[in-house]
C-alpha cells in the first residue's frame, strides 16, 4: 500500500514539475516575432530588438528566441556607445544593434538565423554581463567590409581582375580602386592584398605578407574596361596565377564582430562569422569565456575565399578560463586567436608611491587599466625582466593616452622612465583544443599570458607560423610571460610557415621583443611540446628566444616535399638565450632538412639531449 502511495505521489509530482516548469520556461521565453517583426523581411530588426531585450529585463533567465530566417541590421537606432577597444581604431561612437547590457542570465538562440548586418557597425555587443550564452547564429554583411576579384589575366603591362559589383561596388577615383558602401567608402589597404588559390583555398607559398603583386603594387592605375572588369596597369614584380582570387583589402577596424567587456561566465555556441568590421570576437576585461563550434570561415555560398576583416578570436586582459573547442578558423585577414595582456609605458615618477603612464600604441588606448587591489608588475626595458610587484591603490584617467597610478607601497628600487608595467591580475588560463587553423594571413595562436595554457588536438595549416608565443613593452606592448604552456596532439600541415610574417621564426615561434636577451633571466618559462606531428617542407620547425624549461619531445617529424625550402633559417631548431631545455625521444624520417640544433647566447650544458635522434648541434 505505502509503495503504490509513493508510486501515486512521484507521478503527482512530475506532472506538476512538468506543468508549472514548462509555464516558468513559456514565461521566461521571448520571441522576436512578439513585437512585431517578420524574419526575412528586410526590415531593420534594430527597433524590435530593443524592445525584446527590454522585455527579457523583467524575467528570471530569459532566452530570446529568433525564429529561423534573414534578420537585417542598420546602425540607424542602434545604440552609440564610446568604447575604447583594444587593437582597435580609435572612433567616437560604435553602433550596437544588439546591446546585452546589465544582464544575469539571458539566452539568446538564433535558431539557425543569419543575421545581416549593413554599414559600419558591431554585431553583438556584452556589457557587465553574468551568464551569457549566444548561439546559433550567421553573421554576414551584404557588402562586406572587405572585397574579392578574381584574376583573369596578367602580363608585362597589366593585370586584369572581376570584380563581384553586387558584394563590392566600387569607382575609380585618382586611377586607384575605391570601394563604396552603405554610407561609406574605401580605398585598399596599404599592404592590403591576399592571393588565394582557386583550387586549394591555400594562400600560395611565398606571398603573404610579401604580397602576390610585389612590394610596389600601390602604383599602379587603374582603368575600367567594363563596371566590374579593372586593369591595374603597373609592372608588378610578382605575377598570380590566372583563375586565383585577390581579396582587396580595405577600410578600417573599427568595430569587432562581437565585443564583451566588464562580463564574465559568457558563452558562444554554433556560429558562424562569415565577415566582420573589425576583429572577430574581441573580449576584454572579462573573465571565463567559453567557444564550442564558432567558426569564422568563408561563405562558400557566395564563393567566397575571405571571412573576418582581421583576427578571429581575440582575448585583451581577460582572467579566469578561456576554453575554445571544436572551432574553424579559415580566409582571416590575421591571427585567429591572440591572448595577452597591455603593457604600459612609465612617463615620470611622481612621488615614491605614485607614477606617470601612457598607452604606446594606438589601437589600445583608454582601457580601464587598474582597480584599487590589483597586482602590477615592473618590467626592464630592455631585458624585459619583471623586477619588482606592487598593489594599485588609485587609478587615475588624465586622458586616453596618460594617467597616474598610486601604490599602497614604495615603488621598487630602480625604477625608471621608459620602464613598464603590466596587470598580473588580469591573467587567464587558456585551453584550446579539437581545432582547425586553415590558411589564414599571419599565423595561428597567438599566446602571451602567465596563466596555464593548453593546445591540444588541433590541426594547423597556417600560412605562417602556427603558434607564436611573443611578448613585449617595446613595439605591440601585448604583455605577458608565459609560466606553463603545454603543447601536445596536435598536426601541423606542411602549409605551415609557407609565407613570411612578423615574428614567424619557425612553425612553433617562441619571440619576444626582447632588445637585450639576458640568459640568465629569460623572460618565458615552462613551454613543453610533446606528441605532436609535424610535416615540415623547410627547416626551422622550432625557434625559441629567451626560455627557461623548454622540452621538445616525443614529436614525430616527417617531411613533405609539396613546397621549394626558402626560409632564412637553415636550422630546424634554433635556441637563443634560452636554459634548462630538453630534447629526446623525437622520431624523424631521413629526409628531415636541417636535423641538427643551433645554440646563440645558450650553453651546450644547459640542452639535454638523447644521442639515439642522431641531431647535431652547432654551438
Amino acid at each position: 500500500m505505502n509503495y503504490v502511495r509513493s508510486k501515486c505521489l512521484l507521478v503527482i509530482a512530475f506532472f506538476i514539475l512538468h506543468i508549472f516548469g514548462s509555464q516558468v520556461f513559456a514565461q521566461d521565453t521571448v520571441r522576436i516575432t512578439a513585437f512585431g517583426y517578420q524574419p526575412n523581411s528586410r526590415e531593420n530588426a534594430v527597433p524590435f530588438i530593443i524592445k525584446a531585450l527590454a522585455a527579457c529585463k523583467t524575467k528570471a533567465r530569459p532566452v530570446l528566441v529568433f525564429a529561423k530566417g534573414r534578420y537585417d541590421f542598420w546602425p540607424q537606432y542602434s545604440a552609440e556607445k564610446l568604447y575604447y577597444e583594444s587593437n582597435t581604431d580609435v572612433i567616437p561612437v560604435r553602433y550596437c544593434p544588439i546591446l546585452i547590457e546589465g544582464f544575469k542570465n539571458i539566452e539568446v538562440d538564433g535558431m539557425g538565423s543569419d543575421f545581416i548586418f549593413h554599414g559600419r557597425i558591431q554585431p553583438i555587443t556584452i556589457d557587465s554581463s553574468d551568464n551569457v550564452l549566444v548561439k546559433n547564429i550567421n553573421i554576414d554583411w551584404d557588402i562586406p567590409m572587405t572585397a574579392q576579384a578574381q584574376v583573369k589575366a596578367v602580363n608585362n603591362e597589366y593585370l586584369e581582375i572581376e570584380i563581384n559589383i553586387l558584394e563590392s561596388p566600387y569607382i575609380i577615383e585618382d586611377d586607384k580602386i575605391v570601394f563604396v558602401g552603405e554610407g561609406w567608402k574605401s580605398k585598399m589597404s596599404e599592404g592590403g592584398i591576399m592571393e588565394f588559390d582557386k583550387t586549394t583555398g591555400l594562400i600560395p607559398p611565398g606571398t603573404g605578407d610579401l604580397s602576390p603583386l610585389g612590394d610596389d603594387y600601390e602604383m599602379y592605375k587603374a582603368k575600367e574596361v567594363k563596371y566590374g572588369t579593372v586593369r591595374m596597369y603597373h609592372t608588378f614584380k610578382r605575377k598570380p596565377a590566372v583563375g586565383n582570387y585577390l581579396i582587396l583589402r580595405h577600410s578600417a577596424r573599427d568595430h569587432a564582430g562581437g565585443f564583451v567587456i566588464n562580463s564574465k561566465n559568457i558563452r558562444f555556441e554554433n556560429m558562424n562569422f562569415f565577415q566582420t568590421a573589425g576583429l572577430g570576437i574581441l573580449l576584454q576585461y572579462s573573465e571565463n569565456l567559453s567557444f564550442k563550434s564558432v567558426n569564422f570561415i568563408p561563405n562558400k555560398n557566395k564563393n567566397r575565399y575571405f571571412s573576418g576583416h582581421d583576427d578571429g578570436l581575440h582575448f585583451s586582459n581577460c582572467k579566469g578560463l578561456v576554453t575554445v573547442d571544436s572551432c574553424k578558423f579559415l580566409g582571416l585577414m590575421d591571427d585567429p586567436i591572440n591572448v595577452h595582456g597591455t603593457s604600459v609605458r612609465i612617463i615620470k615618477k611622481l612621488g615614491d608611491k605614485k607614477l606617470l603612464c601612457k598607452f604606446i600604441h594606438e589601437q589600445s588606448i583608454g582601457l580601464s587599466w587598474a582597480r584599487p587591489g590589483e597586482k602590477i608588475g615592473f618590467i626592464e626595458n630592455d631585458a624585459m625582466n619583471t623586477f619588482g610587484t606592487g598593489i594599485a591603490e588609485s587609478f587615475t584617467v588624465l586622458s586616453p593616452t596618460d594617467f597616474e597610478i598610486t601604490f599602497k607601497e614604495n615603488i621598487p628600487t630602480g625604477t625608471d622612465a621608459g620602464d613598464a608595467l603590466e596587470n598580473l591580475t588580469w591573467v587567464t588560463d587558456v585551453e584550446i583544443k579539437n581545432s582547425f587553423f586553415g590558411s589564414n594571413r599571419a599565423r595561428g595562436i597567438l599566446i602571451t599570458t602567465p596563466g596555464k595554457v593548453v593546445i591540444e588536438g588541433n590541426t594547423f595549416e597556417s600560412s605562417g607560423a602556427a603558434i607564436l608565443i611573443a611578448g613585449d613593452a617595446n613595439n605591440w606592448y601585448e604583455s605577458g610571460a608565459v609560466k606553463d604552456v603545454l603543447i601536445q596532439k596536435n598536426i601541423f600541415n606542411d602549409a605551415c610557415m609557407t609565407s613570411m610574417y612578423q615574428f614567424c621564426e619557425g612553425i612553433i615561434s617562441i619571440f619576444p621583443t626582447i632588445p637585450k636577451a639576458d640568459a640568465s633571466k629569460p623572460f618565458h618559462k615552462n613551454i613543453r611540446i610533446i606528441n605532436n606531428v609535424f610535416n615540415p617542407f623547410d627547416y626551422p620547425v622550432l625557434y625559441a628566444k629567451s626560455v627557461d624549461g623548454i622540452t621538445f619531445s616525443n614529436n614525430y617529424l616527417k617531411r613533405s616535399t609539396q613546397y621549394k625550402p626558402f626560409h632564412k633559417r637553415k636550422n630546424m631548431i634554433t635556441l637563443e638565450a634560452c636554459k634548462n631545455i630538453q630534447i629526446f625521444n623525437n622520431k624523424m624520417d631521413d629526409k628531415i632538412l636541417g636535423r641538427d640544433i643551433k645554440l646563440i647566447n645558450t650553453t651546450i650544458r644547459s640542452l639535454k639531449i638523447d644521442k639515439k635522434q642522431s641531431i647535431k648541434i652547432e654551438n
